[in-house]
């Protein structure tokens, strides 16, 4: 359970944070960017559910749920000591991962299928839908990359690519399943 009695504790004042395991980096590190993405992501998320409604809306609110715990997981390094670890440390799993390739393949079942890239916009709801795929993007990269340098879960690079393509999917049945996507005419303006 987490307790949170003072938002401030002027530890990180010197321009270090603690990860999960307790250990002090630095606040620009690779780590610390990709979760803090991570963090950035789930706020939009939140702006595009003053939109949403339904079952779009309950999505949105697992995939935030989802999203803290990918930091959780992301902000934990050493996976090989889990084992070790004084409680479980929390890890993306690939049910995750199933769930958001489930309602892909059901949402894109009705849609037709694409012939131009789709501009973002549209309907409020598809355009800050968009907005959450490019940040979702960026997160994937960054994650990747600290893969690079670092031990991370193979399931929170899946959870992070899986989670873009169900926010490009959204984004098109939020513009009338499709019909009302803004589509890309190139050279249109030359």
């Amino acid at each position: 359970m987490v307790v949170l009695n003072k938002i401030y504790t002027k530890t990180g004042d010197d321009g270090e944070t603690a990860l999960g395991n307790g250990a002090r980096v630095a606040k620009h590190s690779m780590r610390v960017t990709a979760y803090g993405t991570v963090d950035e992501l789930n706020s939009v998320v939140g702006l595009a559910r003053l939109q949403a409604d339904g079952d779009v809306d309950a999505s949105l609110s697992r995939i935030q749920n989802d999203l803290f715990d990918l930091g959780a997981d992301l902000c934990r390094p050493d996976m090989e000591k889990d084992g070790e670890a004084e409680y479980t440390p929390l890890r993306i799993v690939g049910s995750q991962v199933d769930k958001l390739e489930a309602e892909i393949d059901g949402m894109n079942a009705s849609l037709n299928p694409l012939r131009s890239f789709i501009l973002p916009g549209g309907t409020a709801l598809s355009a800050y839908l968009h907005q959450c795929r490019t940040v979702a993007r960026r997160a994937e990269r960054l994650t990747v990359e600290l893969a690079t340098m670092e031990s991370v879960n193979p399931a929170a690079v899946k959870y992070l690519n899986r989670l873009s393509d169900w926010f490009f999917v959204a984004a098109r049945m939020a513009n009338d399943g499709g019909k009302a996507d803004v589509l890309w005419v190139p050279g249109a303006n030359r």
